[in-house]
């Protein structure tokens, strides 16, 4: 007799990046909310923290009238206050943005109340420690409120899933108050395994040798490790977003993950039909080129090859480093016979953007000879201690006439009003041939998913999540003709991940157009085997043992 999958009736969803586009974790539940929005409508809660006090929320449209009675009783009874409204993203599920602050005055009884029922140790705690976790706090609460409010029972099936450490505490709190409530808890990254890689110590060879506690002492992240391990260890499924991830889990929490949750994302985002891809494609090309020769004081045209990485500014873990190590070996290599547009599109401590280089871009004058540095687009603070720009000049890489491999530093988020684009990312992504995200340490790796939505083959490593499911889906080792290549990458072999870079992108280069249609329609295929509508079941797998899990403690 088939086993009969439970399924939740009531989801509510924490995490620090609700209605606060920080990073991979705001694209995994933005992008998988109109999937849940369209099976459970406004049972789906999202809970993220207010700090938007006295300033507008591009993302957030708030209700005064949804649920108008409960938060009245909430911040009446239960002392937490919050704002109701709908996140502006596909399916606009309800969202609530809590107020957390007033909580600060009860931080040392809630950490004794975390140390006491769970053993949390929040004494070395410093920097985002103290926030993250009232916000925490405050979120249990919230869901402690509604259920409490509306009557709910076992019977509803109510799940409760948290987001990292920074909600950890809210997992435990519902356990504690609401145990009818199932609870799951997913690490994106565990903090001490972005920690170890962070700090240039080899994570993957040592991996089973490490002691997490001992670790999290010695790069004093004591606090964070902490809730996160109890976390892991006493909610009802346990989960992560791939098998890279979950080995770390095992490794430096002692506890292996439950259920793997890969990300998967929508492609609404992509221009269609065909014609308007194609437009959107000549445009961001057109605005690449006419940045980079403006900058620069050339005039490559659209035969260039133009290739970027994006994401977070972290130097090694994103492996912004083997990147232009690998561009540099390339402008050396005589192999290559077509000019190369390499950008860094990578947010730094930005300033303001170029005034130079606005008033030539608006200039109708020909351009003679480059714009001041001709490397970046925008100033940045304590400019002279960049790693971008410091691994440049150490490799002598100074975008000169001469040079086939010309490399463009874009130092500032792509929102569309970065002063000198004014475009969104994704409108500049389309136009890329090649895109390379050579990690060192990403879980799954949103950026090479993306690039493969928008059909522009990509380079990335086996350390990343999303690599090693590339490599699953071809049943071995991903080529670039495959719309991804997995590159094998290991705690000391920096050279040959370069090499391999090199050698790819001079391969790509000398691919004939059928040849490059191909690949990138193998890209296309690969993107469409990551919508959500494919990955949400890894979730409802995880509700099912969440709930089963459960109803084993009520019963105990």
């Amino acid at each position: 007799m088939a086993k009969k999958v439970q399924e939740p009736h009531y989801i509510f969803e924490s995490s620090w990046e609700v209605c606060n586009k920080v990073g991979g974790i705001y694209t995994v539940l933005s992008t998988r909310a109109k999937t849940l929005q369209d099976k459970l409508t406004d049972k789906v809660f999202f809970i993220g923290p207010d700090f938007w006090e006295g300033k507008k929320n591009p993302l957030f449209k708030e209700s005064k009238t949804l649920l108008a009675k409960w938060r009245k009783s909430a911040q009446q009874y239960d002392g937490v206050t919050f704002r109701i409204g709908r996140w502006q993203i596909p399916g606009e599920p309800i969202a609530i943005l809590v107020d957390f602050k007033p909580f600060f005055e009860q931080r040392n009884e809630i950490f004794g109340w975390a140390w006491e029922h769970f053993q949390v140790n929040s004494l070395n705690a410093y920097g985002d420690y103290d926030e993250s976790l009232m916000f925490s706090w405050a979120a249990g609460k919230v869901v402690e409120s509604y259920y409490k409010f509306f009557g709910l029972t076992q019977e509803d099936n109510v799940i409760f899933q948290a987001h990292e450490w920074q909600t950890c505490l809210a997992a435990l709190y519902v356990k504690a108050n609401v145990p009818e409530v199932a609870t799951i808890f997913t690490t994106h990254a565990t903090t001490i395994g972005r920690s170890i890689a962070g700090n240039n110590k080899p994570l993957y060879d040592y991996l089973t040798a490490y002691n997490g506690d001992q670790m999290a002492s010695e790069l004093n992240v004591e606090a964070k490790h902490s809730v996160e391990k109890q976390a892991a260890w006493n909610v009802d499924c346990f989960t992560t977003v791939s098998e890279i991830t979950g080995k770390e889990c095992d490794a430096l929490l002692d506890k292996p993950a439950d259920e793997i949750l890969m990300n998967g994302f929508e492609n609404d985002f992509v221009p269609s039909p065909a014609a308007k891809f194609n437009e959107a494609r000549k445009v961001a090309r057109e605005s690449l080129l006419k940045v980079a020769n403006t900058l620069m004081g050339t005039q490559l045209g659209d035969d260039t090859i133009i290739i970027s990485t994006g994401g977070r500014y972290e130097y090694q873990n994103k492996g912004i480093n083997v990147y232009i190590d690998a561009l540099n070996r390339l402008r050396w290599d005589d192999r290559l016979d077509k000019n190369m547009l390499a950008f860094v599109m990578v947010p730094a401590w930005m300033k303001e953007a170029r005034e130079d280089l606005k008033a030539a871009l608006k200039s109708k004058k020909q351009q003679e000879g480059p714009v001041g540095d001709p490397r970046i687009t925008h100033v940045l603070h304590e400019q002279d201690s960049d790693k971008v720009l410091g691994q440049m000049n150490w490799l002598d890489m100074h975008n000169r006439p001469e040079d086939k491999v010309k490399v463009i530093f874009v130092p500032c988020y792509l929102d569309g009003n970065d002063g000198i684009f004014n475009k969104h990312y994704y409108d500049l992504l389309i136009g890329n041939d090649l895109t390379i995200f050579p990690s060192y340490y990403e879980p799954w790796g949103y950026t090479p998913t993306e690039s493969v939505a928008f059909h522009v083959p990509c380079i990335t490593t086996d350390l990343a999540g999303f690599g090693l499911w590339a490599n699953s889906l071809k049943g071995g080792d991903s080529e670039i003709e495959d719309g991804v290549k997995t590159v094998h990458r290991s705690d000391y072999n920096f050279d040959e991940v370069s090499d391999t870079i090199r050698d790819t992108i001079l391969k790509f280069s000398q691919m004939d157009k059928k040849q490059v249609s191909a690949a990138r329609k193998n890209a296309e295929k690969v993107a469409e085997k990551a919508l959500w509508k494919h990955f949400i079941q890894y979730y409802y797998e995880a509700y099912d043992k969440a709930l089963a899990k459960r109803n084993e403690r009520l019963c105990q």
